[in-house]
């Protein structure tokens, strides 16, 4: 039996995590099918353990780090 991964959507701000209800920064997709969502502190926590029963895992944690957009003049 073989598995065909389709590519995840980007998470957005709907997504939240399976364990504190957070905003979800990392989409683990399961070996034995299903995914699980995790917040960035969840997701550090869990990764030893995730690893071992991931077929993917999806981390968008970098989106903590962007730098928010400035003002125009004209929203000022």
């Amino acid at each position: 039996m073989t598995t065909v991964l389709t590519p995840a959507t980007p998470l957005t701000a709907a997504d939240r995590c399976d364990r504190c209800g957070a905003q979800a920064y990392l989409r683990v997709v399961l070996l034995s099918g299903g995914e699980l969502l995790f917040c960035a502190h969840h997701g550090r926590k869990f990764a030893p353990e995730l690893k071992k029963i991931a077929a993917e895992i999806v981390d968008e944690t970098e989106k903590l780090n962007a730098t928010p957009a400035t003002a125009t003049d004209d929203e000022r």
